[in-house]
């Protein structure tokens, strides 16, 4: 097998199947948070939370170090149970946990906010690194069920629960105001309360996989950065987290489905110029990438 195969076996290839799963199965998670959120459930998220920033900023500098210092990771250590392990690795390795228990501890001062979307950033990074849409055609199973779950929990889920389910676990209502860790905070400058914006993770891993396809999509098929897809999604996608705020703004604070604006903003784009420029077909199927991802199965089976 060669390094590429092997690179290609650990990527998650996403199907139709899989986005509606995922989708269904966030729904319940949230549900089941909403219910039974207590502070031990939210120690329990916050230490998934660091296991998975602590991975992904693990990931993130030593692949950012090896970049630039190749010969770095060319030094091991062999450790009792371990193995033989790069000193780069562990190094860094050591630094994260520091930084993420650093973080845990200190997660209500005032600077907490910084760590945890370091953390949360990194992570993020490593998700959009290990899963691929092979096409827009499951991008927009996948796009349009996070659209339609995103304005439920939101917006619609108060006719049931009588409350908004999303914010409401957002905001850790039902924990003492212990609040989740799986969104990016940034504090309010205008806001004598000294209150955050937030922005969860699934409003940026959503589009972001779509915008991850037309990047492997432009360099497959060659296209210049004017004359592809990535840049205009990423215009795209800053248009959209406009809208969203001047729609917070609008509604007096009130919390915003952001993917109500995102994906009309992302998915919308790539449809209408995938039209006009009459490769919507290609961008559909992706044939080439689906035939890839057969011979990769083919080659590990």
């Amino acid at each position: 097998m060669t390094v590429k195969e092997e690179d290609d076996s650990e990527i998650l290839h996403i199907t139709a199947w899989t986005a509606i799963g995922f989708v269904i199965s966030a729904s319940t998670f949230l549900v089941l948070l909403y219910f039974f959120m207590s502070t031990w459930f939210v120690w329990l998220l916050i230490l998934l939370f660091c296991i998975g920033g602590i991975e992904g900023l693990h990931n993130c500098i030593v692949t950012l170090i090896l970049s630039k210092f190749r010969g770095c990771g060319k030094k091991t250590l062999n450790l009792p149970l371990v193995g033989e392990v790069a000193i780069l690795s562990l190094v860094v390795l050591i630094l994260c946990v520091g930084f993420a228990i650093f973080w845990a501890v200190n997660r209500k001062e005032s600077y907490s906010w910084v760590g945890q979307d370091i953390l949360g950033i990194a992570l993020m990074i490593t998700v959009l690194q290990l899963a691929q849409l092979p096409n827009i055609k499951v991008a927009t199973v996948l796009l349009c069920c996070a659209f339609v779950y995103d304005i439920f929990w939101v917006f619609l889920s108060p006719t049931i629960f009588h409350d908004s389910v999303m914010i409401s676990v957002a905001k850790g209502k039902k924990a003492g105001g212990e609040s989740i860790p799986m969104l990016l905070r940034v504090p309010k400058l205008t806001d004598p309360y000294k209150g955050f914006d937030m922005l969860g993770f699934g409003d940026i891993l959503f589009p972001g996989l779509l915008i991850c396809f037309t990047y492997r999509f432009d360099e497959a098929k060659k296209k210049g950065i004017l004359n592809g897809y990535f840049l205009w999604l990423m215009i795209g996608y800053g248009t959209g987290l406009c809208i969203t705020y001047v729609g917070l703004f609008l509604m007096n604070g009130h919390g915003q489905p952001a993917l109500l604006y995102l994906v009309p903003c992302t998915l919308g784009t790539c449809v209408v110029l995938g039209a006009v420029r009459r490769e919507l077909k290609d961008l559909w199927t992706n044939c080439d990438e689906s035939k890839q991802m057969a011979e990769a199965r083919l080659g590990s089976a």
